[in-house]
């Protein structure tokens, strides 16, 4: 599947309260603005984007991010080790 889905509808992407409590725990991160923070490393031209299933996946920087394809919800992201 073409990543250029996901990137023009990056305006789409969002989580829930408890996504946004799970990402910062697993990125252990300092930040409330967690989407924002998702979106930048989706973004960067870096990030290799890619589709299985139901699930966009998009690795960067030694972090996953899982984003539902349907409804742009960020599912989780957590540290590849």
């Amino acid at each position: 599947m073409n990543q250029e889905v996901l990137l023009q509808n990056i305006d789409k992407v969002h989580t829930t309260e408890m996504g946004i409590d799970r990402i910062k725990k697993n990125l252990k991160l300092d930040t409330n603005n967690v989407v924002e923070f998702c979106k930048s490393k989706v973004l960067d031209n870096n990030c290799n984007i890619y589709k299985q299933g139901k699930n966009w996946y998009c690795e960067i920087d030694n972090i996953k991010i899982t984003i539902n394809s349907y409804s742009y919800t960020i599912i989780t992201a957590h540290i590849i080790k």
